[in-house]
C-alpha cells in the first residue's frame, strides 16, 4: 500500500482547493438561435440595442448566466441575448468564399450543392475523424462540408 504524507499543511489546503475546481474549458461552445431576437450592450432589455440576430445564427458563448448569454457572432462583435432566444437547431456559418458541399465526406466526392460566404446550414450530426462535418440546407439540400470552413461549430 502506497503512504503519502503531505510535510507541508498549506499544501494540502492548496491541493485540495485545486481539486475542488471545475474543470477549465477546453472547447469553444456554441449555440444558434431559435427565433429572430434583439443584442443587447449589457444583459436586460432596458440596455442599449446593438443588433438584430436573425433564426438559426450560430453564436459562440462567452458567459451563461441565468437568464441571460453573453456571445460573440461571427464577426467578433460581443452582445447580450436572452437565454430564452438560444435553442434552435445546431446551425454553422460558411466562412469561406464558396464552399462545396459534397455527397461523401471526401475531397473527390461528387459536388451536391455550393455555399456562399455567410450561408447558414444545419448541422445534421457530428463532425467525422477526417474533418467533415454533415449539414443540411434550408431548400433540403444535405452532404459534407469541410468543418474548417465552417463558423460556429
Amino acid at each position: 500500500m502506497l503512504n503519502l504524507r503531505l510535510r507541508q499543511p498549506g499544501l494540502s489546503l492548496a491541493v485540495g482547493l485545486l481539486l475542488a475546481l471545475p474543470p477549465a474549458a477546453n472547447a469553444l461552445e456554441y449555440r444558434s438561435t431559435g427565433r429572430a431576437t434583439l443584442l443587447y450592450d449589457a444583459p436586460s432589455t432596458a440596455a442599449g440595442k446593438v443588433a438584430i440576430a436573425g433564426s438559426g445564427l450560430p453564436l459562440e458563448v462567452v458567459v451563461d448566466t441565468d437568464a441571460w448569454v453573453k456571445v460573440r457572432d461571427h464577426s467578433g462583435r460581443l452582445a447580450w441575448i436572452e437565454k430564452s432566444a438560444l435553442g434552435g437547431a445546431k446551425t454553422v456559418m460558411v466562412k469561406a468564399e464558396t464552399s462545396a458541399i459534397r455527397q461523401q465526406p471526401r475531397a473527390e466526392a461528387e459536388v451536391v450543392f455550393r455555399a456562399a460566404r455567410g450561408v447558414l446550414l444545419e448541422v445534421t450530426g457530428e463532425a467525422d475523424s477526417t474533418g467533415w462535418l454533415p449539414v443540411k440546407h434550408a431548400d433540403g439540400l444535405a452532404g459534407w462540408l469541410p468543418a474548417h470552413e465552417a463558423w460556429g461549430r
